[in-house]
């Protein structure tokens, strides 16, 4: 059955089934470069690694595994208590230099394609816009994709994530870094690797300074984060 969203399939072996119902979307870089080599890498049964969909920097969407299995894609991962993030998420891959091949922005394309298949799933599942999140939000210690240059404000506009608050209520709430680390626990990080945590949360709300520190801003960030979680405000 033709899929207007979907320009071609590959489709990958590395999938098995799930064991929880849908609740997030997960948003990768490859850091690979040409995307046939992110491809062939998701398909070999050896790498054990796979997404259900990658989206090339021109703006053509592959599917590599359906949605109803349980693809490979995060790893060791946490997120608001799911430990087995991948049985819970959708995986979408971009084809991307990253970090470590000369990171640069996300093309208007990749943008473009992506934003419908994302509407699309977020409907079809009901995934709350805090659950659309980056690698990086869901293994912090080990992930820096998609990374500070990742469009969150230009989606969060068509209502697919959390928006960065814009109106700080409270100021600084937090008197140590302790209440710090757990509320950011209480918003659905893992927190292991504290100063990781701490990038992982700037990259994501605060990314024009990632340098891992608490500082006033951060903590006001992520107190209004929460308060507008427990109001209802958001979802």
């Amino acid at each position: 059955m033709a899929d207007e969203l979907v320009h071609r399939e590959v489709l990958s072996p590395n999938c098995n089934e799930r064991s929880l119902p849908i609740s997030m979307v997960v948003l990768h870089y490859t850091e690979m470069k040409p995307v046939e080599t992110a491809i062939e890498k998701m398909c070999d049964p050896e790498s054990k690694v796979s997404a259900h969909y990658c989206i090339t920097e021109e703006g053509e969407v592959i599917r590599l595994v359906p949605e109803e299995k349980r693809a490979w894609h995060a790893g060791v991962s946490y997120w608001r208590g799911h430990k087995d993030v991948n049985s819970a998420s959708i995986g979408i891959e971009l084809d991307h230099p990253g970090h470590e091949l000369g990171y640069r922005e996300f093309s208007d394309a990749q943008f473009e394609a992506l934003v419908p298949l994302l509407a699309r799933m977020v409907e079809a599942h009901d995934i709350p816009r805090a659950n659309v999140v980056g690698h990086s939000d869901v293994a912090p210690a080990r992930k820096i994709d998609p990374g500070e240059l990742f469009p969150w404000e230009r989606l969060a506009d068509y209502g697919l994530c959390l928006p960065i608050p814009k109106k700080l209520e409270l100021g600084d709430p937090f008197d140590n870094d302790g209440s710090f680390y757990l509320a950011l626990e209480r918003f659905g990080y893992d927190i292991t690797d504290g100063h990781k945590a701490v990038e992982a949360f700037q990259r994501r709300w605060r990314p024009e300074k990632i340098d891992g520190q608490i500082d006033g801003q951060i903590r006001a960030i992520l107190f209004q984060l929460l308060l507008d979680r427990d109001r209802g405000v958001t979802r």
